[in-house]
């Protein structure tokens, strides 16, 4: 009898070892950067999102069919959806998760990944989502005073107390989503929503205007800071002093980052996973001044500033609603640097928008995502949705079977796209020792071509070898020439093959050729094509 104790003993000891070690272990989400290039790992692997984000007061759980019909429609892999401070902590130090537990539950069943925005201290500038218990102490947890001495609907970085409240409501969040997910459902999380204040370059208040007046912290004054924002490396002395025209809103850029940047160390510490924040923007040809924009926020002319001021942040992000070519793909230039990765959280609906996809993904950007995608009503029509989502979810339906291989791709620095601009002018591509042309229309009838009614073209190129690419595109004609050694010699495509990406596998569904490559290469309809290029010279 004891022996067939000690025998059941032993085997359950066995089964029990046997499951620890099949115990699923999930590598953390983190940004990598290498040769300026950088990649979202998400579970060890560079990961693309194709995001879409829902609307401000969609997080509900009434709301939430609505949001899984977009992101299906969509052929979205990641869902970015606000939290609530009220909610979270709507009672003073009693903290409720529940909201987060629905969302986790919920898009682990739709297999995509979330992205949490802490819609906390400010959203678009305001304290709209701070508790009850804050607003209702406005001499504990103030606005911003502006030069007149009137009050803004916009909070003060200044003040201890409103930072000491968000950073414990943040830190018990992220505290909590290391214990609820540990698969990492989340990947990233936005810390506060385009924080600033408009109607005024700073706070004006008695506290400020003391700190104001003092020295400049000496984080700003290094050189490699300085050179950055255009001032002299040796420059010192007070924020007049070292910043002229521009130290009220550098004041505030600082201001409002270091409050955000201890906010971000404290949750940080408690969960590592990559954290943003994300810019409502200014003209990017112009260099206006603040009081044409949200002051304060991390605006391009300001990323220096926010580097300094908050190191815990990894990644500074530009929401796009702006209008033309040459304005859209500045502000993806200047977002796109060495020690900032690209991403763009928000950007409007627009069908236009969805062209700008490629050169993000060209640039190796980690992700997008068209802010409002579901109907934001609780009894909204699917076709609707389906609809207005149409222009990004057929690119994303494209992109999705290959979502890896084209991340990896754009972190190893092989894409290379190009965007319809409001000329419609053909643009080039460099690929070494062969240029392609990509001339932008539809209906072609040999050389003629109807031109696109609004600018929609785009294409890219992924380099595979010397003569070997994949090209992506839509509404649009791609043709080749060989440069270099063989410039000017008589060349051919050996084969251009239609298909898409399976578990990793350009799987051709038929090769192009006759009608369908004559005329120099082959043509892309308004749906986006993915083909496999193979070019000779003779």
């Amino acid at each position: 009898m004891k022996k067939n104790i000690l025998l059941w003993f032993v085997l359950l000891l066995l089964v029990a070892n046997k499951a620890i070690g099949q115990k699923n272990t999930y590598l953390m989400p983190r940004v990598i950067e290498k040769n300026g290039h950088h990649a979202l790992l998400v579970d060890g692997k560079p990961f693309l999102m194709l995001g879409g984000q829902a609307h401000n007061s969609s997080a509900w759980p009434g709301m939430l069919p609505q949001v899984w019909a977009a992101v299906e429609a969509m052929h979205a892999n990641t869902l970015e959806i606000p939290i609530y401070w009220e909610q979270v902590e709507a009672t003073q130090g009693k903290f409720d998760f529940s909201v987060i537990d629905t969302l986790l539950l919920q898009t682990r069943a739709h297999k995509v990944k979330l992205v949490l925005l802490w819609f906390a201290t400010w959203k678009n500038g305001s304290n709209h989502y701070m508790p009850h218990w804050m607003k209702n102490n406005a001499a504990k947890y103030p606005n911003v005073t502006n030069k007149k001495g009137q009050l803004i609907d916009s909070p003060s970085p200044n003040i201890e107390a409103t930072l000491e409240a968000d950073t414990r409501a943040f830190a018990a969040v992220m505290r909590y989503l290391k214990k609820a997910d540990p698969q990492h459902t989340v990947i990233m999380v936005q810390v506060e929503n385009e924080p600033g204040a408009w109607d005024t370059q700073r706070d004006y208040s008695p506290l400020a205007q003391k700190i104001f007046e003092g020295p400049v912290p000496a984080e700003l004054l290094k050189p490699e800071v300085l050179k950055a924002l255009k001032r002299p490396a040796n420059a010192t002395g007070t924020w007049k002093q070292v910043f002229e025209e521009r130290a009220d809103e550098y004041f505030h850029a600082w201001s409002v980052a270091r409050f955000i940047g201890k906010v971000a160390a404290a949750g940080k510490a408690e969960y590592a996973l990559p954290l943003y924040v994300n810019a409502a923007l200014r003209d990017p040809l112009t260099n206006p001044m603040a009081n044409s924009y949200e002051s304060g926020g991390p605006t391009d002319n300001v990323i220096p500033i926010y580097k300094a001021a908050a190191p815990a942040i990894d990644v500074l992000s530009p929401d796009i609603y702006l209008d033309g070519s040459e304005r859209i793909l500045k502000v993806i230039e200047l977002y796109d640097r060495p020690d900032n990765a690209l991403f763009v959280p928000e950007a409007s609906l627009a069908p236009h928008m969805a062209g700008y996809i490629y050169d993000v993904i060209a640039r190796g950007g980690i992700g997008f995502s068209p802010f409002g995608i579901d109907s934001n009503r609780p009894d909204g029509k699917k076709t609707e949705t389906v609809e207005r989502l149409a222009p990004f979810a057929q690119d994303y339906k494209v992109f999705a079977p290959m979502m890896r291989e084209l991340a990896q791709w754009g972190f190893d620095g092989k894409i290379k796209a190009v965007v319809e601009r409001e000329d419609n002018a053909a643009q080039t591509i460099d690929l070494g020792a062969w240029q392609a042309t990509v001339t932008f229309g539809s209906n072609w009838r040999g050389n003629d071509v109807t031109p696109n009614a609004k600018p929609n073209g785009r294409a890219m190129i992924i380099k595979l070898g010397e003569n070997n690419f994949i090209v992506i595109g839509a509404l649009c004609h791609v043709t080749f020439k060989p440069l270099g050694s063989n410039q000017g010699k008589v060349w051919q495509y050996l084969t251009v093959e239609e298909g898409q990406y399976e578990k990793g596998v350009f799987k051709p569904i038929r090769i192009l050729n006759g009608d369908e490559t004559d005329w120099g290469g082959p043509r892309l309809g308004s749906t986006p094509l993915v083909l496999q290029v193979t070019l000779s010279v003779r």
